[in-house]
């Protein structure tokens, strides 16, 4: 919940009215009222001052009360822009100097998921124009929400669409980063015909036994975007086009030729390849548990190789697997590729985080009985005190999945769920593991 404060200084209580007014007894008493001297805002990192006191229809010169500026506080509030509004005031001369405290609220960047009949730039120009302190991205609640839904279905109205507009909150189709999509409801559009923008990708066998995955299907820019992520980037990435630009799509409005009253979508995905680079090799630091000679030899490219993307990304997974089956659980792999478009090589600085190798501690099994707990146990390879294998404990939590003779043998085991995970001690550098069994 946002906390909104004020805090009324002595000095503000004799504070000169804009006017004098004698109440009579059976009448309210008038509200104190005071110029505004001056207003700071502090706090946001986001927004410059003019456009919060906008927001807040609220300026230096005006005569309010205080309700007047907790409304304007409460204006801010309801954006949904900050986790915390507050305010104080003090007393100057005739008037008061105001002070807004605010902390920024995460946002979100803009996804329109169905909206062929405009462009992102047309979109976002609207927003622009009627939503004060839109930057390109939104809070997850609040009226920001509302007010951008209403221009975007303005807009469907000045076309004659018809459909809801909604919103969700959502991974993006490449990363972990979230975005907030809009999309109408309601609104009946078919992919009728898919283009590529360049001879590889409109060439390729795979492509055309994946097509299927957009074509016939409603349009949605999420699907496609997870098409060119999925199916169109691998395809580029294996060939060393490391820096291919894929996208964003480009629908163009059709008739629909199975419902002619209808409109359907030819897309064009547009496809810019670059570069096809080379392997050149990886630089490697702070690398303790492996030498710098063994991570090379066993990176599976070598100088001069195709940089295969794919492999590339498999590799550093393998290695940050094998750190986990010595017991380097908190490894962290920061690889930043360095690309000498001359050569059309790529190489990688590669900076390890190791962290602490931990050892097996305790295993603790709930929910199996006593003789099947043992037959777990005496089948499980780590002592206490042995380096810690990831990999061996992946291996035999998924055969753990479902009772399994290989663990229990003829030993008559039941349970329909399964759970797993690891407890570390980052001070004693030991991890327990936790099996759950119902």
């Amino acid at each position: 919940m946002k906390r909104h404060t004020f805090i009324l200084l002595v000095g503000a209580l004799i504070l000169c009215l804009s006017s004098a007014t004698h109440a009579q007894k059976d009448q309210q008493p008038a509200a104190k009222a005071a110029k505004i001297a001056a207003i700071a805002v502090t706090g946001t990192q986001k927004f410059p001052t003019d456009q919060i006191l906008a927001a807040a229809g609220i300026k230096t010169g005006d005569v309010v009360t205080a309700q007047q500026v907790q409304e304007a506080a409460d204006r801010l509030a309801a954006l949904g822009l900050f986790s915390t509004v507050n305010f104080h005031y003090t007393a100057k001369d005739d008037g008061i100097v105001l002070s807004f405290e605010l902390k920024d609220a995460p946002t979100f960047p803009l996804s329109f998921d169905n909206f062929p009949w405009f462009q992102d730039r047309e979109l976002a120009d609207a927003i622009r124009a009627d939503v004060g302190l839109f930057t390109g991205e939104t809070p997850d609640n609040g009226a920001m929400i509302d007010e951008i839904t209403i221009v975007l279905e303005k807009l469907l109205a000045s076309k004659k669409i018809k459909g809801n507009v909604t919103h969700q909150l959502l991974a993006q189709p490449a990363g972990d980063a979230m975005m907030m999509q809009f999309r109408v409801e309601g609104a009946t559009l078919r992919v009728q015909s898919v283009k590529f923008g360049d001879s590889l990708a409109a060439e390729s066998e795979r492509l055309k036994d994946r097509i299927s995955d957009v074509k016939g299907q409603p349009y949605s820019r999420f699907a496609i975007d997870v098409f060119e992520n999925e199916q169109v980037r691998p395809l580029y990435a294996a060939k060393g086009f490391l820096r291919a630009e894929i996208g964003p799509p480009q629908p163009r409005l059709i008739a629909d030729a199975n419902t002619p009253a209808e409109p359907g979508v030819d897309l064009l995905i547009p496809i810019v390849p670059g570069t096809a680079y080379a392997w050149k090799g990886a630089s490697w630091r702070g690398n303790m548990a492996f030498t710098s000679t063994v991570l090379d030899g066993d990176f599976g490219l070598k100088p001069g190789d195709v940089a295969d993307g794919m492999k590339i990304e498999s590799e550093w997974q393998r290695i940050e697997s094998e750190y986990t089956r010595h017991g380097y659980l908190d490894v962290r792999i920061n690889k930043q590729p360095q690309f000498d478009e001359a050569a059309r090589q790529v190489s990688y600085n590669v900076e390890i985080a190791e962290g602490p190798q931990y050892r097996m501690g305790e295993m603790i099994v709930t929910g199996l009985s006593i003789d099947a707990e043992k037959r777990l146990r005496r089948i499980w390879q780590m002592a206490p005190g042995q380096i810690f294998d990831n990999g061996y404990y992946e291996t035999i939590t998924k055969e753990l999945v479902k009772p399994t003779p290989a663990v229990f043998g003829e030993m008559p085991v039941h349970y329909i769920e399964f759970g797993h995970f690891l407890r570390p001690d980052p001070d004693r550098h030991t991890v327990d593991v936790l099996l759950d069994f119902k």
